[in-house]
């Protein structure tokens, strides 16, 4: 067997056999599997920033964000959201269905930070009084430039139905992880989702949810629990990576 494939014993799925890889990006690689319909999902230690001008790994982030979606991804379904999750397969992969990524990015603001704060002038910690959607175009090489729907639709990235299908979700997204985070301490200030199709058309939420695409700040401290403390420096990123799993896995607070 080449280092290209893997055959991983999964219980009731039976084996999967991981064949060629069909993408690497900063976090994850994704490669067909033997199953038709299906990719392997392999998330990576290393960590980037600014682009991918900054670059560090360390040991366990992936497995840490891979439990973190395989946790959160189950639950989203029940709560009437598609999801591209199947199961986890061990501690970096899962099974996932093959989609076709839509190459526009969707950003859910609920709290004024990062890019937004200074492109604007508004002071972090801002809150908003309703939730901003913001979109960027899916491309390393050009930085993820955010974009407008026009945009998309001018170019053939998206259809008007799939954009307003996936604002739709990505608020029902929301909706779902504000109450969730809080109750296990965690303020959810904003979070960046990617959405697939199906063969049939049908549009769903892909890709991850983790201290990678999204910002968590502790609800009494204000710490910064997420990827902002590999970005700034701020030190004490392993550890906030795993307590954000602890607390997503662990039940709500009294």
């Amino acid at each position: 067997m080449s280092q290209g494939e893997r055959s991983t014993n999964t219980g009731h799925s039976g084996k999967r056999h991981r064949g060629e890889l069909r993408y690497e990006g900063k976090a994850k690689r994704v490669y067909a599997s033997s199953h038709p319909g299906e990719y392997i999902v392999e998330y990576k230690d290393e960590a980037t920033a600014f682009n991918a001008a900054k670059r560090g790994q360390w040991a366990g982030k992936g497995a840490t964000n891979n439990a973190i979606t395989a946790h959160l991804y189950p639950m989203l379904e029940a709560a009437g959201i598609p999801t591209h999750f199947l199961e986890q397969l061990s501690e970096t992969e899962q099974r996932v269905r093959a989609v076709t990524i839509i190459p526009v990015e969707v950003i859910v603001r609920n709290v004024a930070a990062g890019s937004f704060s200074k492109r604007l002038g508004i002071e972090e910690g801002t809150e908003l009084s309703r939730p901003v959607v913001e979109y960027c175009y899916k491309s390393d090489a050009l930085g993820d430039p955010l974009i407008n729907t026009d945009t998309a639709l001018a170019l053939g990235w998206a259809t008007e139905a799939e954009l307003t299908r996936v604002r739709a979700l990505a608020l029902e997204v929301r909706d779902f992880l504000v109450p969730f985070f809080l109750e296990r301490g965690v303020r959810l200030i904003d979070f960046k989702l990617e959405f697939g199709k199906l063969p049939d058309g049908t549009v769903i939420l892909a890709d991850e949810i983790s201290p990678d695409t999204c910002r968590f700040w502790d609800a009494a401290s204000g710490e910064k629990m997420d990827k902002d403390r590999f970005r700034r420096d701020l030190g004490g990123v392993e550890d906030a990576y795993a307590e954000m799993l602890r607390r997503v896995t662990s039940p709500a607070l009294g």
